[in-house]
């Protein structure tokens, strides 16, 4: 039985990469301009300016904001010991939202990088207080603790409608509440790579990151600083979520149900999950943009609309299937 699962796994990472290389080409040859594949390489020139300007880059995004948020989620379950902690359920996608209005209230002309930094800085703080929350809660049921991240999402999101409202700023601000890719061209996407160290910085640190997932008290008798990994995973998490948030909006229950469902596969070890949860986090998202680029064809509905809606029927069936 366990030499048929070990030979599984090679099987199953060599058809994700077969499929996500895929679905990256079918994403190059999917919009409004028509480019054929047979003329990949006879474009004239505003088919290649197309294709440079905005397909490629449009797919480089998907597919590192699928992996970066995917392996996000897996590193906040691991540190809050839940299966339903992800960075829509603990108030990371709202906070990073909220770093960007208070970034163009205070410089209204503010770069892509401010409002990343800014975008960092309140996604850091608000995963810092939900762990605090965490700990703090005595129910720890693993449907309660998610639902305490909604409400404090929550409760972020109605301070920063406040603000924008205030300001007269809430259409400014409602390009980053539903994710969409549409927007994304050469020159304005640039920051998403900075998603690739943090994936970089979570594996190397994935033995710790599954210790730390075992409690405080066991992680320290083996000698590893409980506060130090588990600061270290949240500064990952945030920077992933705020550089993707700046780059395409929020895009909800990625880093939910994509590890759960990885997980079910292969177990709950990080190092050895998680590079198959980069994959299906790249190919989900890529699916998902294909789907919703073809549905209405020429129009488009954004990523965030579709993400959230099949994202939200997994997310029942994993709670149905956790309270059996």
């Amino acid at each position: 039985m366990e030499t048929t699962k070990k030979t599984s796994i090679p099987i199953l990472y060599a058809g994700s990469i077969v499929s996500l290389l895929v679905l990256i080409w079918i994403s190059l040859f999917t919009g409004v301009k028509d480019i054929a594949m047979r003329d990949v390489f006879a474009m004239n020139s505003d088919q290649l300016l197309v294709f440079t300007i905005a397909r490629i880059p449009r797919a480089i995004a998907l597919v590192l904001t699928g992996a970066g948020l995917s392996v996000a989620g897996f590193i906040m379950q691991q540190l809050s010991q839940n299966k339903f902690v992800s960075p829509t359920t603990a108030g990371s996608l709202e906070a990073a939202k909220m770093g960007i209005l208070f970034s163009i209230l205070l410089i209204p002309q503010a770069s892509m990088g401010i409002k990343s930094l800014a975008a960092l800085l309140f996604t850091l703080a608000a995963n810092l207080l939900f762990m605090l929350m965490v700990r703090r809660v005595r129910f720890r049921s693993s449907v309660f603790i998610p639902l305490v991240g909604i409400m404090f999402g929550n409760i972020l999101a109605a301070v920063s409608t406040f603000f924008a409202f205030k300001h007269g700023i809430v259409q400014n601000v409602q390009e980053w509440m539903i994710g969409d890719f549409s927007s994304v061209l050469q020159g304005q996407y640039e920051s998403i790579y900075l998603i690739l160290p943090a994936v970089v910085l979570a594996y190397i640190y994935a033995d710790q990151f599954t210790i730390v997932g075992m409690g405080a008290s066991f992680a320290k008798n083996l000698g590893i600083s409980y506060t130090a990994i588990v600061n270290l995973g949240l500064f990952a998490v945030s920077l992933t979520v705020s550089v993707s948030v700046v780059t395409a909006g929020a895009i909800p229950f990625l880093g939910l149900i994509v590890p759960n469902m990885v997980s079910m596969m292969m177990g709950d070890n990080l190092r050895r999950t998680l590079p198959m949860t980069a994959l299906a986090g790249s190919i989900f998202l890529l699916f998902c943009d294909i789907l919703g680029r073809t549905i209405i064809f020429p129009y488009e509905i954004p990523i965030g609309l579709m993400v959230g809606v099949i994202g939200g029927i997994i997310f029942l069936f994993l709670i149905l299937r956790r309270n059996r």
